[in-house]
């Protein structure tokens, strides 16, 4: 595998001083190249979109799943962070097996993978088996439909990243973000409709069959560079450009663990994931337990809001990157944290179901936004085209680290109850707020700055 992308000798990440050179101007792409790119990462996108659908399942599933077998806050946070932590170190199995033998495989592994594992979570919620152990099944299959999940995010930042130059990705940041709220709204919003009309194995078997059916259509339509499709490749000029040497899977390790930016992103992106998941995992349960008279109609408009705010999320902060910052990533996730700790205050202080919801969808705009900046931008960025599944796995696992830990708020909220939920998340954001700082004027830069 090669990973050139974070030599820090030649793919050398450094401070963009004066103005951007201009042989790294966006290139002009025929009108021919640009159906065929959407055509390529349109399916790859909504397939990624499915995941989520399959991944959040659980969450809008929690307070029917807990009442079912009579668990507590701590054991459902036990599940979780069975799923999150594997999916978080994934990315030394998967990031590299990416990076080897391509995006392509990986969605389609990743997307087969976890339709037989959501079919597996349907049979055991509806058999009733296991049910004295059910904390044990429930964090080996989730942990398993993770492992699968955790191809999504390295595939397509590896495939993109063969087909968009570094001056596009701001906006690809923001097409991501758009996929990653359509994601949400399928869980959350038409989750929340399956719970309402069907039985509980439905949101389970329902992303089972859409899953599927997309890995077909990705068989035949994906490509991972343009030259498969008939176009030339080109210089992307991130940080892999003109860079040709091939090293193993430790060395890459050690450049990213070395390397100053790189980790600190990852660093960014893990309280990313302590905010984002704390926020959605808890929520559905907050909502039952502390205003149970707004049932699902109130999952069904958080679902709603996450996929209208992430696309306006996601797009601004794509096109505030790529026009005002000069295609710098982090001014833009900074300013998001700041209004992100708002948001957690405000949800904080919800005296009601539809302020709660309220702040949980504006909060949610922000860190859709941070997200796609940062896996899916940045990693790109900063990893280049030849090693971006590692960087992506490698920032992606961070996020799922944090994530992680958010499952340590079942045992908190069972301790304290539901007024140390958001107040747990806020820390967090100050943290991120001020690595984003230290990154202000980052920008990656190749061997080779022209295209």
């Amino acid at each position: 595998m090669s990973v050139e992308s974070l030599n820090l000798s030649t793919g050398k990440i450094i401070f963009w001083e004066q103005q951007m050179s201009t042989t790294n101007e966006k290139p002009q792409h025929s009108r021919e190249f640009r159906f065929r790119r959407l055509l390529n990462w349109l399916p790859l996108g909504l397939t990624y979109s499915l995941f989520y659908m399959g991944r959040y399942n659980i969450s809008v599933a929690s307070p029917k799943i807990m009442g079912l077998y009579g668990l507590t806050n701590t054991e459902w946070g036990i599940i979780i962070t069975a799923g999150f932590w594997t999916y978080a170190f994934s990315f030394i199995i998967n990031g590299p097996l990416t990076d080897r033998y391509g995006g392509k495989k990986a969605i389609l592994i990743g997307g087969t993978g976890a339709a037989i594992m959501n079919l597996a979570m349907a049979f055991l919620v509806g058999s009733g088996f296991f049910a004295t152990k059910i904390v044990l099944a429930f964090s080996l299959l989730y942990a398993l439909n993770m492992y699968f999940q955790s191809f999504g995010a390295v595939s397509i930042v590896k495939v993109n990243s063969s087909w968009f130059h570094v001056r596009e990705r701001g906006i690809f940041g923001g097409i991501f973000g758009i996929l990653i709220s359509l994601g949400y709204q399928l869980a959350y919003g038409v989750g929340a409709f399956i719970l309402a009309h069907f039985p509980l194995i439905y949101v389970f078997i329902i992303p089972s069959i859409l899953l599927i059916l997309f890995v077909i259509l990705d068989l035949f339509i994906i490509k991972d560079k343009p030259s498969e499709a008939g176009f030339e490749d080109f210089d992307t000029a991130d940080a892999s450009s003109g860079v040709e040497e091939e090293v193993n899977f430790s060395y890459i390790l050690k450049r990213i663990f070395t390397n100053r930016v790189v980790f600190t992103i990852a660093v960014i992106e893990f309280c990313t994931g302590v905010i984002r998941n704390g926020t959605m995992q808890w929520l559905p349960k907050y909502l039952n337990d502390v205003f149970p008279e707004a049932g699902t109609a109130a999952l069904g408009w958080y679902g709603t809001g996450l996929f209208l705010v992430g696309i306006v999320g996601g797009l601004t902060a794509g096109f505030v990157s790529d026009k005002v910052f000069g295609s710098r990533r982090p001014p833009v996730a900074g300013i998001f944290y700041g209004f992100l700790i708002l948001s957690l205050v405000l949800l904080g202080y919800a005296r009601s179901a539809d302020v709660a919801v309220t702040a949980a969808v504006v909060a949610a705009f922000f860190f859709i936004g941070i997200h796609g900046m940062l896996s899916g931008t940045a990693s790109m960025d900063f990893g280049g085209t030849k090693g971006a599944a590692s960087a992506a796995g490698i920032i992606d696992g961070f996020v799922y680290l944090g994530s992680g830990v958010s499952g340590f708020l079942g045992f908190l909220i069972d301790k304290f109850g539901w007024n140390a939920w958001a107040f747990f998340l806020i820390p967090f954001g100050i943290v991120g707020l001020i690595l984003n700082i230290t990154l202000w004027n980052v920008m990656p830069k190749g061997r080779h700055s022209g295209h």
